[in-house]
């Protein structure tokens, strides 16, 4: 029988990396980051879908960058709620292969918990200004993409604090707390443990290991 198992959270906490080494250690299936971006092509209903049909419409991306840090904030939540709808519609059709599933997820804490229960949600996070901080750390083309594109605004460091500042809107202590405080398991990223030792951390807070 099918078991679905959601990490939520902040980035730079270890979803990704734990949902990828834990389909691997119970044969099941990995829904890393993102990965509702296997339907957003052409036949998505921008009228249906605008936040998600944002990006993949635009001409000029120099305008994503140059949104107020309101408006990006207003897109990221949008996004959230329309990656739902897709994300249950890419659950449903896998769960139909009758193995565990790993999502490294955003669906939101209230619709988890209508369709879940607290041993398959794992909340895991980072400090909040590690997103921040660390942002274009990471070799992702996107990220680095949008880095040169902001060095190549008129006034780079006028154009970088406004992009920090987006960033920090939406990891606000509020958000984070609302994580903290989601009635979930939660999990607080430390540097000391070592990735063997966090797996096996989650595989018992998600009874994955029980006899």
């Amino acid at each position: 029988m099918y078991e679905i198992y959601y990490i939520i959270g902040t980035a730079y906490a270890g979803k990704s990396t734990m949902v990828k080494l834990l389909a691997e250690k119970y044969n099941g299936i990995a829904c890393e980051e993102n990965y509702h971006d296997r339907l957003v092509d052409e036949n998505l209903d921008k009228n249906k879908f605008p936040c998600l049909c944002y990006t993949r419409d635009l001409v000029d991306w120099r305008n994503f960058i140059r949104r107020t840090p309101e408006e990006y904030e207003a897109w990221i939540d949008g996004v959230a709620k329309e990656c739902e709808i897709l994300e249950l519609r890419i659950l449903g059709d896998l769960k139909e292969q009758g193995k565990k599933i790993f999502v490294d997820t955003n669906i939101p804490i209230e619709t988890l918990k209508k369709i879940s229960d607290n041993d398959h949600v794992l909340v895991m996070l980072s400090d909040q200004m590690v997103s921040v901080n660390r942002f274009f750390d990471r070799p992702d083309r996107e990220k680095q993409f949008l880095y040169q594109l902001l060095m190549q605004e008129e006034n780079p460091d006028a154009a970088m604090a406004n992009f920090r500042e987006m960033l920090m809107r939406v990891n606000s202590k509020e958000r984070y707390d609302r994580f903290l405080n989601s009635g979930f398991q939660v999990l607080l990223r430390d540097d000391s443990r070592t990735v063997e030792d966090t797996l096996e951390i989650v595989e018992t807070m998600l009874k994955l290991n029980k006899p």
